[in-house]
């Protein structure tokens, strides 16, 4: 690892998810009554906890609102939870006034254009793989990082 992207690592004390195509594989699924069903990965659930147990805040900034999210989040103890946020710049600078950090503190994991804003914010900006070419990194986004799969 670069000592650049460590020293940015060790500063983080917020973590700011994305859902879809993040916390689940991207697919919706609704059920015959029109309820939508989100699969989410266990294990990401107990590095979530864990994240939290060391001090680090965890947020979800989500662009869509899932009852299926609020019992995920509810489940993992995740409190600062934002649903239906069409800019997620207007929800995460006021999270950092009130958990009273800086942009260089917070980590964000995204995977689509909705998330470009807090990815091009904060200090360390991961995506997904499966990301669009307009979110992964290039030469002139070198604080960007692709989670490997």
């Amino acid at each position: 690892m670069a000592s650049d992207l460590i020293g940015r690592a060790k500063s983080v004390r917020l973590l700011v998810l994305d859902v879809d195509g993040v916390l689940t594989d991207g697919r919706l699924y609704y059920a015959d009554d029109g309820v939508e069903l989100k699969a989410f990965n266990i294990q990401d659930g107990l590095g979530l906890r864990m994240l939290s147990a060391s001090g680090v805040a965890v947020a979800i900034i989500s662009g869509r609102r899932s009852k299926a999210l609020e019992l995920r989040a509810q489940n993992l103890g995740v409190t600062h939870v934002f649903q239906g946020a069409g800019d997620k710049l207007s929800v995460f600078e006021p999270l950092l006034i009130r958990l009273s950090l800086t942009a260089a503190q917070a980590a964000s994991i995204g995977d689509d254009l909705p998330d470009l804003p807090v990815l091009r914010r904060c200090g360390l900006a991961v995506c997904v793989p499966e990301a669009p070419a307009l979110v992964k990194p290039d030469e002139k986004r070198v604080r960007f990082e692709v989670i490997k799969s």
